[in-house]
């Protein structure tokens, strides 16, 4: 990379560290997208501080290609890298460093394709939770049974981040109020209700789980600890869930988020509503919750075309308006 490059890197870096106070994975994810971005201008001889909007699409292109020499890029993946670039355009802009302004400002970000979650059925919810609680071999495997029981039953429970349930301390929990209370994005707090099933895994792990497993640290509030008893990590925790699925036999690829989308598609099915479980989810806008809703208008519709005697389908084609039952009139 060329010297300017690399200072001008750093410094927006150091921004994002320093002034904005984002996390250090998400700064090494703005490294990695940005130093794949100047090494393409560098490799077409463009100036970062004179980038003209027609090469900035160019690049979009090679991104979504792989013509760069890089990996080929989803949409998805695509628009986080134009952010990450937007971000430094903006940032040499406000500076004033810039000669050609910030030619990211009408630059569309890439279409992504609609991605509706896939909740599991019920029952299959239930081969999950049981598949957990089976102890497996091993040191502390009951008590590592016990552990994964209770982590599986409060992210379907109360429908959980992974990084908000291994981010819960003891004190998180209320068993008086029947709560828990979740640290969010953003460091945003919410307290919601745990039902009975979850409650009850949580207060067996605490009372017969946990203090094994706390034993062999040197002491944490986490509630979810490993093997070393410190906090379970995310890795791990997603771990859990992946061994579960394999146990249960599930054909699904299913992660800890997989619980989260069928807390929320169930609570609907149930008859809540969507501001409500934006509230429990803490969804910043109820236009993310409201993709849940998409996914129960469909089975609704599904119901609808099997079951009404105007819906059915007889060879492949719906029933017309009008058309007889099967017997003549009255």
């Amino acid at each position: 990379m060329r010297d300017g490059d690399r200072r001008i890197l750093e410094q927006y870096l150091s921004h994002l560290r320093i002034e904005r106070g984002l996390a250090a994975n998400t700064v090494a994810a703005y490294r990695r997208d940005l130093t794949r971005y100047l090494a393409h201008l560098e490799s077409r001889g463009i100036d970062p501080l004179a980038v003209q909007p027609g090469q900035l699409s160019e690049w979009l292109q090679a991104l979504r290609s792989g013509a760069d020499g890089g990996t080929a890029l989803s949409a998805a993946s695509a628009a986080r890298s134009l952010a990450a670039v937007r971000g430094l355009h903006g940032f040499l802009d406000s500076e004033r460093v810039s000669t050609a302004g910030d030619p990211t400002r009408l630059m569309p970000a890439p279409a992504r394709p609609s991605r509706l979650p896939h909740p599991l059925p019920i029952d299959q919810v239930l081969r999950l939770l049981e598949a957990a609680g089976r102890p497996g071999t091993g040191r502390l495997a009951t008590e590592r049974a016990l552990r994964d029981r209770a982590l599986l039953e409060l992210l379907y429970g109360i429908g959980a981040r992974i990084s908000e349930a291994t981010g819960l301390d003891v004190d998180d929990v209320d068993r008086e109020q029947r709560s828990v209370l979740l640290r969010g994005k953003g460091d945003k707090h919410r307290t919601v209700p745990v039902g009975r099933y979850a409650l009850e895994a949580l207060d067996a792990y605490l009372t017969r789980g946990r203090p094994a497993l706390a034993s062999r640290g040197r002491g944490t509030p986490a509630v979810f600890l490993g093997s070393r008893g410190t906090r379970l990590t995310r890795q791990a925790a997603w771990q859990v869930v992946q061994r579960a699925a394999r146990d249960a036999e599930l054909d699904e690829q299913i992660s800890p988020h997989t619980l989260r989308h069928s807390y929320a598609t169930h609570l609907l099915h149930g008859g809540a509503d969507v501001r409500a479980v934006q509230e429990l989810l803490g969804h910043a806008s109820v236009t993310t919750t409201q993709l849940y809703t998409q996914v129960t208008v469909d089975s609704l519709r599904e119901i609808h075309a099997t079951a009404h005697p105007r819906a059915r389908r007889s060879g492949g084609r719906a029933e017309p308006p009008g058309a007889p039952s099967g017997s003549a009139g009255p």
